[in-house]
């Protein structure tokens, strides 16, 4: 069986306060793109892992595909697998793709081996791996709240627009990224701010580009040159790094050939297992 799992953007990210545990609660819009790894997994004699593609730093037993396996097996009778991802979405650019791979893990084991678990279930062990591998169980448009595991499905259809997305190479680390963090209630609350995709660029903003950008100019560099080239919106995902900017009609991407660069339609993914 093989499946393409795919990363995400944020619409805004509100870091509201931070809690006893350590963690932080945080409020955001969770919307999937068209970039995606690809993920396939075989029965076999003996579990094997094999990864392709970017450089996943390391050991292969902390790979998330490989601990949502042994998370499955721990309470369901499955066999041993062979798994292999070649790795396409970057890694610390807060598109969420190594989520996304342990959550396409868990919905492929479900259905190669008629496990029948429900997807609420399913969310469940994804939690249990990351706070944003819930959201890719669904894979659809979403209100994140908490840690970024509790999920409201939200309507929303960017289908007609379009998304770049530039990725400097800089890695990222959540934990780093928090550490900056001044934890604040939003004036306007985030459900507000996204029913005018005209003022988007006005009320939608990421908490973590305050920090991120004065450590880093060249990122609000980017950001400014995709408003310049007639983004509606533009924004950093998640504790970044990559930026990406939303237009109305596809747009050259040469102004940004010295970044990894990707155009696409916003278009959702089709439905995955």
């Amino acid at each position: 069986m093989i499946t393409f799992p795919n990363s995400k953007i944020n619409l805004g990210l509100n870091i509201l306060n931070k809690r006893a545990d350590g963690f932080h609660d945080l409020e955001t819009c969770m919307y999937p793109i068209l970039w995606h790894d690809i993920l396939e997994i075989i029965p076999a004699k003996s579990f094997s892992f094999i990864q392709t593609g970017r450089t996943v730093p390391g050991k292969t037993t902390h790979n998330l595909c490989v601990k949502a396996y042994e998370l499955i097996k721990e309470y369901y009778s499955i066999p041993p697998i062979k798994i292999h991802l070649h790795k396409i979405i970057p890694m610390g650019a807060g598109l969420g793709g190594g989520s996304s791979n342990a959550a396409f893990t868990l919905k492929m084991l479900n259905q190669l081996f008629l496990l029948n678990i429900s997807s609420e279930r399913l969310k469940h062990y994804a939690n249990l791996l990351g706070s944003d591998c819930p959201f890719f169980i669904d894979n659809l448009p979403a209100i994140a709240s908490k840690k970024g595991e509790k999920l409201k499905l939200y309507e929303l259809n960017l289908s007609k627009y379009y998304i770049i997305v530039i990725f400097t190479g800089m890695h990222i680390s959540t934990s780093n990224a928090y550490a900056n963090i001044q934890p604040k209630i939003p004036k306007t609350s985030l459900r507000e701010s996204l029913k005018d995709l005209k003022k988007w660029h006005a009320l939608l903003h990421n908490d973590f580009e305050q920090s991120l950008f004065n450590d880093t100019p060249a990122l609000a560099d980017i950001k400014s040159k995709l408003y310049d080239k007639g983004a509606f919106y533009a924004s950093m995902s998640g504790s970044g790094s990559a930026v990406y900017g939303l237009f109305e009609k596809p747009v050259a991407v040469s102004d940004f050939k010295k970044h990894e660069c990707i155009l696409r339609s916003l278009a959702l993914p089709p439905k995955s297992p």
